[in-house]
């Protein structure tokens, strides 16, 4: 693992059913790659390949138009580290999980 992104789609959608139907849909998409994930309230978190998870951008902003959103904007935090160094998403966040 050399990156980690964490990443937030909001689809330009009227109602909150709308955007909850979207959301789930992209969520769903990172369930698929394999790649260790958390969702959040705000944002997901995802660590991988840097490649990959510079696609995974894109493809989540694909997903959201093809699931019915006429536009979306997508908030994305990207940490690289190409040593392969970097902080997991465990070591980041598990000691503040209940």
């Amino acid at each position: 693992m050399d990156a980690s992104i964490a990443i937030q789609v909001l689809p330009k959608v009227e109602s909150k059913k709308e955007v909850i139907a979207i959301v789930d849909e992209v969520i769903d998409y990172i369930k698929s790659t394999g790649y260790t994930y958390q969702v959040g309230a705000f944002e997901t978190s995802v660590e991988g390949d840097y490649e990959g998870l510079m696609e995974l951008v894109k493809q989540c902003q694909l997903i959201a138009v093809k699931a019915g959103a006429p536009s979306v904007s997508a908030y994305v935090k990207i940490a690289y580290t190409p040593k392969g160094d970097g902080l997991t998403i465990a070591e980041k966040t598990d000691k503040h999980q209940h």
